[in-house]
């Protein structure tokens, strides 16, 4: 024999007020939503700039020091060697600089289109409940 529940018929009011604190629910999220697709998508862009600024740097320090490697070896002075050695230490934080604000760019891309969906879903669902109140009004 099946047991019979012992929780009651819902009444209107309280199905009312799940309804409003649903909805006040939907508009937070998207609003929160927005919020953080505009930031993720500002940090984006910064972080855009600043991969190809430290892309750009990198290249011009490789060539730098392939001319560096180049007078050194013509004439092994110790201005040559300091300039290689120095352009070789710069050359190496400007890799690791490069390679940290690559892999935080790849995680805020993935974020931002994680983000992206979620904002999608919740305006879409927003919308679509406007438009029944409206057809139910």
């Amino acid at each position: 024999m099946a047991k019979k529940s012992k929780r009651g018929v819902a009444k209107s009011a309280a199905v009312e007020k799940d309804l409003e604190t649903s909805l006040e629910k939907l508009a937070t999220a998207c609003k929160a939503g927005n919020a953080a697709v505009a930031r993720r998508s500002k940090d984006a862009k910064q972080l855009a700039t600043t991969t190809k600024r430290l892309g750009r740097k990198r290249t011009a320090l490789i060539k730098r020091k392939r001319l560096a490697a180049k007078r050194a070896k013509a004439s092994p002075s110790g201005e040559t060697r300091r300039a290689l050695r120095t352009t070789t230490k710069e050359l190496t934080t400007t890799r690791s600089q490069l390679m940290k604000a690559r892999a935080v760019k790849a995680a805020n891309a993935a974020e931002l289109a994680a983000l992206k969906a979620a904002q999608r879903r919740a305006n879409v669902y927003a919308k679509a409940i406007a438009r029944a109140e409206k057809a139910l009004a």
